[in-house]
């Protein structure tokens, strides 16, 4: 895999085009990752399911195709379980049935007037994912008439003994239940009149986290267009779900991500206490006319989901995973320095890993940039309490007008101090500011690979602490 901006820490298909990852489940010692994949081009096209699988989250093995299309249409998104008490009456032999459960998207009826040409589906696998036998009845719940009708995310709620799907429909959230995976029943909706609602709701997950003892649920949307920086987006919500309805804490819209590339992003299922999220890191604003030819498209890091609470309001923390330490080559760090005193140049290139501690909450950037003068700044602005990617002169930025962009995220955290790790991989920088409380995505395109690092500010900051950490690539 050795093509230029081919990312060298993160997942990426061989070939052809990928969005939404899907279907993301732990299962017999693998995590399995399903994607929205076209075989036959490198943009969108027909959607199958894409497999791969890893033993630790890091380094990826490609799988044959799980999910064709078929008479019921196109395999758009959706998500897998593991039955383990063969509710679906699925498993045999002994045999524990996986689970996937998708959107058909009938593209022929599509172009009528008739609004029910997406319904959700499913399919079994009895050899841990290698192979899928789709259900004779499908579907296994029709549309009602709502053209956006997708995108299911499945859980087992314990209390009530049941499965619980989280769909998107439209402009809102519906919630339903089943005894087996077969028969659904519509419980309740949510998100008409709060949110943001600058496009159609896609790729909802809702998933409790442990917060001083007590669960706390977390309900996710993404929306394109909508999001802060332009495009395509994740919000969240935190609250209480009954196993019939979720009920918010408040109506503040909060994002996962504040960068221009962290999309339709969903948590891995089977996990036990550990909460994985993993998003699509592209913008539907551009993601056809990135500069790559013979694949497109790639994933986030994984990131472990946390939850902080300041004040009174619950905020998502979100922290690239303990795994990813094993990539690390070496170690250059430096103590106790004016930030404008620090330049570096390699012979190390990307991916990187970079580790910042600063001594106050002044203004700095962090200069990456390369032989030709092109670089990305990632920064911390004092007067507006806000962290930013400026991309506007990353590199290759011409093949899309909304691509340039200056992308800022609040700063959540209340420290009188800033931490910040960044993940520089071939065509991809990732920020997560404050553990995880300010997290940015931006996928860049120089033209060489970035090999200096330098560090401006106006003021009297101080840096305590930076690392900069060659990292190992993971295709061999």
């Amino acid at each position: 895999m050795g093509e230029q901006y081919r990312p060298q820490i993160h997942f990426s298909p061989e070939a052809h085009w990928m969005n939404d990852p899907n279907g993301m489940v732990y299962f017999a010692g693998r995590y399995h990752l399903f994607y929205q994949y076209y075989p036959g081009a490198s943009v969108w096209g027909p959607m199958h399911w894409g497999h791969a699988t890893s033993n630790d989250l890091v380094h990826w093995q490609q799988q044959p195709i799980a999910l064709y299309p078929d008479s019921l249409g196109f395999i758009f998104s959706g998500s897998a379980v593991v039955d383990k008490n063969n509710t679906s009456g699925f498993g045999k032999n002994g045999k524990t049935p996986m689970v996937a459960i998708f959107t058909h998207h009938d593209t022929a009826q599509a172009k009528t007037v008739a609004n029910t040409f997406q319904n959700e589906s499913i399919a079994y696998s009895l050899d841990s994912g290698k192979t899928f036998t789709k259900y004779a009845r499908n579907p296994v719940l029709k549309n009602p008439g709502i053209s956006d009708f997708r995108d299911p995310k499945v859980m087992w709620f314990e209390e009530g003994k049941r499965w619980i799907m989280t769909l998107a429909t439209k402009d809102r959230v519906t919630f339903y239940s089943s005894p087996n995976l077969k028969d659904w029943t519509k419980e309740s909706e949510v998100g008409q009149g709060f949110g943001a609602h600058g496009g159609v709701w896609e790729c909802p997950d809702l998933f409790a986290l442990d917060y001083a003892g007590k669960k706390v649920w977390v309900l996710t949307v993404s929306i394109n267009p909508g999001a802060p920086n332009g495009g395509s987006g994740t919000q969240y919500f935190t609250g209480q779900f009954t196993g019939h309805a979720f009920i918010p804490t408040d109506t503040i819209t909060r994002w996962i991500d504040y960068g221009p590339d962290d999309y339709a992003g969903v948590t891995w299922s089977n996990t036990g206490d550990k909460t994985i999220f993993l998003g699509w890191m592209s913008n539907w604003a551009y993601a056809a006319t990135v500069p790559t030819t013979k694949w497109r498209s790639a994933n986030t890091l994984p990131r472990v989901i946390g939850l902080q609470k300041i004040g009174r309001e619950f905020f998502i923390s979100s922290q690239p995973i303990k795994q990813l330490d094993s990539l690390v080559a070496s170690n250059k760090t430096q103590t106790a320095f004016k930030a404008e005193n620090y330049h570096y140049t390699g012979p190390e290139k990307t991916p990187l890993k970079i580790t910042l501690n600063t001594g106050s909450l002044q203004s700095f950037s962090l200069v990456l940039s390369n032989d030709v003068a092109e670089k990305t700044i990632v920064g911390y602005d004092s007067a507006t309490a806000r962290y930013y990617i400026n991309r506007n002169k990353s590199g290759i930025i011409d093949f899309d007008k909304k691509f340039a962009c200056y992308a800022t995220a609040p700063r959540i955290s209340h420290a009188t101090t800033i931490s910040m790790e960044i993940y520089v991989d071939a065509a991809s920088v990732e920020l997560f500011a404050d553990q995880g409380l300010s997290v940015m995505t931006a996928i860049v395109f120089p033209s060489t690979p970035y090999n200096k690092i330098a560090i401006s500010a106006i003021g009297k900051q101080k840096i305590k602490l930076l690392r900069v950490s060659p990292l190992k690539g993971i295709w061999k």
